[in-house]
């Protein structure tokens, strides 16, 4: 036995921690001496590659896997995954602490503040914090969000349009915009301008090009985006203006402590399910089949939404983020995530089968 008041005995003992206590027990002497006697004279502390390699072999340990080299990339995609879903579900629930969407007088207000001379038509009051179709969600439209128009469960708004014909050109109108805005404290983004062509009339007899001017600005938890036509098209009015309010502040520690906690428990369930099915277990290649339908299902919205958000936030100005849930392609692909979490559920069932009397527990498992 390597003698205990060796500083780099000590020290692999304690690198020796992230194995299973049995497998301490067992074979931790061992190792220690084996690498003791593999140590050049005068040495005191392991080097980086064995520190890596023990605890890459004590994690695989704690998993279930010793002999596996990826087991712990697996873990990890679990565990992250798992994260970033009840992270975006906390997210949500933190939503809740926000200010109720702007009501009627209060865009009224906006709007006599910031477009004096404009006559102010329609006013459509959002009808609920986040809206489906502009609606509040309810149980009787929960399976057209989860197939397939979970795309427009999106947070409300309210919009006001101005009547009549636009008392000034649309670059003064832009540009007063501007002016009184930042008057009235509000934070300003680059405008944005695009063109475009379209019916001047419900007929479509004739076609226009026309050009949009976005003014996009935050005012403490309000967003507000002011959009100016040029020439007005046909019916539709020259200007609109939406508000909503921005995320709560509530809502990134939720995220970070409902992404910690979602994690943690992804780890735990693919660790027991993996030192479940170590040995030869009936229903082992049904596990790993499933678990990996599993990271196919819920990861495929991510890999393919993350890039398509991350290229429209650089295009335009966003005062506010999109939602979690949005990066993670939910609720517009939520049926990969229902399937996934399905296939998950089961395989957790298939591992908790007994196994059979002739197999015995892993010594790795223990501890």
């Amino acid at each position: 036995m390597p003698p205990t008041g060796d500083p780099l005995a000590r020290r692999y003992r304690r690198l020796l921690c992230c194995h299973p206590r049995a497998y301490r027990r067992a074979r931790g002497e061992e190792m220690v001496g084996v690498l003791l006697d593999a140590a050049p004279p005068g040495r005191t502390r392991p080097t980086l590659r064995e520190a890596v390699d023990l605890l890459r072999h004590g994690l695989r340990c704690r998993l279930g896997r010793p002999a596996s080299r990826t087991v712990g990339a697996w873990a990890t995609l679990a565990a992250v995954i798992c994260g970033l879903f009840t992270a975006a579900a906390a997210t949500r629930v933190a939503w809740e602490t926000s200010r109720p969407q702007p009501d009627r007088a209060e865009a009224a207000a906006l709007f006599a503040d910031v477009f004096p001379g404009h006559r102010l038509g329609d006013v459509e009051p959002a009808t609920a914090l986040f809206t489906f179709y502009s609606q509040p969600l309810r149980l009787r439209n929960l399976d057209q969000v989860l197939f397939p128009d979970g795309g427009e469960y999106q947070l409300g708004e309210t919009v006001l349009t101005a009547a009549g014909a636009p008392p000034a050109p649309a670059e003064r109108t832009v540009a007063d915009t501007e002016r009184r805005l930042r008057q009235a404290g509000w934070q300003l983004s680059e405008p944005m301008v695009t063109g475009d062509s379209g019916c001047t009339d419900k007929w479509c007899a004739s076609v226009v090009r026309y050009t949009e001017t976005t003014v996009l600005a935050r005012r403490g938890d309000t967003v507000l985006r002011v959009t100016i036509t040029s020439p007005p098209q046909g019916v539709s009015s020259y200007l609109m203006v939406s508000l909503n309010r921005a995320a709560p502040p509530a809502v990134l520690p939720a995220g970070l402590l409902g992404g910690l906690l979602g994690a943690g428990i992804g780890w735990l369930l693919f660790g027991w399910a993996s030192r479940r099915t170590e040995a030869a277990h009936p229903a082992r290649n049904a596990v790993t089949v499933l678990f990996a339908v599993s990271m196919f299902l819920w990861w495929s919205p991510v890999l393919l939404t993350v890039p398509h958000l991350f290229g429209h936030h650089l295009d335009e100005p966003h005062p506010s983020w999109h939602p979690l849930w949005e990066w993670l392609g939910q609720p517009a692909l939520a049926m990969f995530f229902v399937a996934g979490t399905l296939c998950a559920l089961l395989g957790l069932a298939l591992a908790a089968l007994p196994r059979r009397a002739a197999d015995p527990l892993p010594t790795a498992a223990a501890g």
